[in-house]
C-alpha cells in the first residue's frame, strides 16, 4: 500500500523530467511478477528478492536493481499474551505463538510480506497452515493489521505500514519483536525482458514491451535524484518509511 503512495509522490517528478507517463497497477509481489511474466507490464517494483533473482535467472526480467529498504516487525496485543517480547529471533517468536496456539493473521496473498512470513515459518520447522489459530485472510497489509487488532492476534507487517496506520486505524497493537536481521525488507525494480515477448514482423522482430521507457524509469529510480525523492517520504512524525540504497 505505502509503496503505491510513494509512487504517487515520485511519479510526477519522473514524468515531468522525462515526459513518460507511468500507469500503476498495485498488486502484491507474487501477482506483480506473474503479470510481468505474461508481458502485461513493462517494469515491476516489488519486495521479494529471492523470487526476483529467480525470475531474472529464468530470463523473464532484466536490469534488476536494489532501490530501497525498510524492515518487517511482528505486532501483537499490548499485553503480549504469547510472550514473544524478548525473543532472540523472529523464528523463536513464531515458534512461541504456535506452541501457545495464539491467533496469528497471515496475509495469505503471495505478497512480499506473505513470502517473508512463510520463510520464517520454514525456519521454525512448523507448518501453520490448517491450524485453527492460523488465519489466512487474503488481504492487503492495512486490512490484515485491522483484523489482527480486532481478533487480538499477532501478524507480520512492514514498519512503514505500521508507522503510517497505527494511529489512523486506532490499532490496539504494539511492536512485539523487531531488529532480527531476517526481517530486512529489500525492494527492487526490474524490467520485463522484451525478448520474451517479441513477434516477427517481416524480417524484423517487434515487441509491445516499452523496454526503453522501462529502463529510463529504472535508471531514474536508482539515480541520485530518484533516491533523494524516496528519502523524503515520511510519516506525520518525520520517520522515513523507506531508506534508499541503490548502488
Amino acid at each position: 500500500m505505502f509503496k503505491k503512495i510513494l509512487l504517487v509522490l515520485i511519479l510526477p517528478v519522473f514524468e515531468k523530467k522525462t515526459g513518460i507517463k507511468v500507469d500503476v497497477v498495485a498488486v502484491g509481489t507474487g501477482a506483480a511478477i506473474e503479470i510481468g511474466k505474461r508481458g502485461d507490464a513493462d517494469v515491476v517494483f516489488v519486495h521479494a528478492k529471492e523470487q526476483e533473482l529467480k525470475a531474472v535467472e529464468e530470463g523473464w526480467f532484466v536490469n534488476r536493481h536494489d532501490v530501497m529498504y525498510n524492515d518487517f516487525v511482528i505486532i501483537g496485543p499490548q499485553n503480549d499474551p504469547a510472550g514473544i517480547r524478548g525473543a532472540k529471533s523472529a523464528a523463536e517468536a513464531f515458534r512461541k505463538i504456535a506452541q501457545k496456539a495464539y491467533p496469528f493473521v497471515s496475509r495469505g496473498d503471495k505478497s512480499g510480506t506473505h513470502t517473508k512470513e512463510l520463510s520464517i515459518w520454514k525456519n521454525t520447522g512448523i507448518n501453520p497452515e490448517g491450524n485453527q489459530w492460523y488465519l489466512e485472510v487474503g488481504q492487503g497489509m492495512e486490512k490484515a493489521q485491522r483484523i489482527a487488532s480486532e481478533k487480538r492476534a499477532y501478524t507480520l507487517t512492514d514498519r512503514g505500514t505500521w508507522l503510517a496506520t497505527k494511529d489512523k486505524d486506532k490499532l490496539e497493537m504494539t511492536i512485539a519483536l523487531e531488529g532480527d536481521p531476517a526481517l530486512f525488507n529489500q525492494y527492487g525494480v526490474m524490467a520485463v525482458n522484451p525478448v520474451r515477448h517479441s513477434e516477427s514482423s517481416g524480417a524484423e522482430k517487434t515487441t509491445h514491451i516499452k523496454y526503453k521507457e522501462a529502463l529510463e524509469f529504472i535508471n531514474w529510480l536508482i539515480s541520485a535524484e530518484g533516491q533523494k525523492v524516496i528519502a523524503t517520504f515520511t510519516d506525520k512524525n518525520g520517520n522515513r518509511l523507506f531508506i534508499p540504497n541503490a548502488k
